[in-house]
């Protein structure tokens, strides 16, 4: 089966494990670049989205047809060098036309050797992902259609590994521990601000850190200090942090668990605060004794109601992430706080008996509304009530 839209030359094909492959033509670099499909329903942030470190190892389509009028530029940047794989769009990328855009997206996909394809039915590959589930893709960008060749392809597709199971946070992870001080961007400072007089220190375990997080931990009064994802307990606790927070990030949960189980378990022993987004959260729930399973096409968009069980409140949330906690695996001293309105899967718990909660989701927000933002604020009280219960 095979699709196509009529317009510009086709030099470009997206070809899925399945066999089903989609003709269209080539953005940003040229090459070869495979990894997971899923698809993103966000209709805006689309640079936000492509330096997500969570997206490492995969291909992302994005469901809004028109990508690229923001252009690029140097401050809606999630990490220093974009992870993902590569992108599938509907329409040509649009001229950017905004404001702040210092390049093209072409531009800046090709400067960051980020290899894409327009011109296909998203709709129709959308669809087909949610009735067969994710799995692995490629995108050739080449001269000429004529230079594709697909049975090649297939016999590189057969090889590649499942997500299910592979460790990728070490890779995106900082090689050392460095100092974090930017707030988040405002419109009325004209970009980003400075922490000068932080309340907390938290210690921030980077598995793929979002850095709208670390900016948002800043503007909420904390000096951060972010450390690699292979960091030992005794060492996080030699910085003395208020608190710990453990970060978003790619790949199998229970892979990287292997590692920061051990971690985590000391760190929970000493009941300092805790908040865990994504990953992070799949890991703290690890941490109790929980289970994380592979989603047959996970979560990715910016319009994703959740529901706030202590007042059935319903936030619409930014979200990324492709396994998911088991709710029943969770022991009795954890508590749900939220749960999706789409499938009723687990989006946050807290702990009865420790200073410690985690959300799947993203409340940093970038790009995505700004409901769960009071989370930060959450995390502070915690930290403050945890000082008070020492200081007593």
């Amino acid at each position: 089966m095979s699709h196509h839209a009529a317009h510009a030359p086709l030099n470009a094909a997206l070809i899925l494990a399945d066999g089903t492959i989609f003709w269209g033509t080539g953005i940003g670099a040229k090459g070869t670049t495979s990894g997971e499909i899923c698809f993103n329903t966000g209709m805006t942030g689309y640079q936000e989205v492509l330096t997500d470190l969570s997206y490492a190892g995969q291909i992302i389509t994005f469901t809004f047809p028109h990508i690229g009028i923001v252009g690029a530029n140097s401050e809606d940047i999630e990490s220093k060098k974009p992870a993902a794989r590569g992108l599938v769009v509907r329409e040509p990328l649009t001229d950017e036309s905004n404001w702040r855009a210092d390049s093209s997206l072409q531009q800046w996909l090709e400067n960051n050797e980020m290899i894409g394809i327009a011109g296909i039915d998203t709709r129709a590959l959308t669809r087909h992902i949610r009735t067969h589930g994710a799995q692995n893709a490629l995108i050739i960008h080449a001269e000429s259609a004529e230079a594709i060749n697909a049975a090649k392809a297939a016999e590189t597709l057969a090889a590649l590994p499942n997500m299910k199971g592979q460790e990728l946070a070490k890779a995106v992870s900082c090689a050392q521990s460095y100092s974090w001080s930017q707030t988040a961007w405002t419109l009325e400072a004209g970009g980003f601000g400075t922490q000068e007089k932080p309340t907390h220190h938290v210690v921030a375990i980077d598995y793929g850190e979002k850095l709208n997080i670390l900016r948002l931990l800043a503007s909420y009064g904390c000096k951060v200090t972010v450390v690699p994802a292979r960091t030992s307990a005794a060492e996080i606790l030699a910085l003395q942090p208020d608190g710990v927070f453990l970060s978003n990030g790619p790949g199998d949960p229970a892979a990287t668990g292997v590692y920061a189980l051990p971690v985590l378990r000391e760190l929970m022993d000493k009941n300092i605060p805790i908040f865990g987004i994504c990953l992070g959260h799949q890991l703290l729930a690890l941490a109790v004794g929980g289970r994380t399973e592979k989603m047959k096409q996970g979560h990715r968009g910016a319009n994703h109601p959740v529901k706030r069980l202590r007042d059935n409140q319903v936030e619409i949330t930014s979200q990324n992430h492709g396994f998911m906690v088991v709710a029943e695996s969770l022991p009795a001293n954890a508590e749900l706080t939220h749960v999706s309105l789409f499938d009723g899967t687990v989006e946050g718990f807290r702990l009865k008996d420790k200073p410690m909660f985690a959300v799947q989701y993203h409340p940093e927000s970038s790009p995505g509304p700004h409901d769960s933002r009071y989370l930060f604020g959450d995390f502070i009280s915690l930290m403050n009530a945890n000082q008070q219960k020492l200081a007593s």
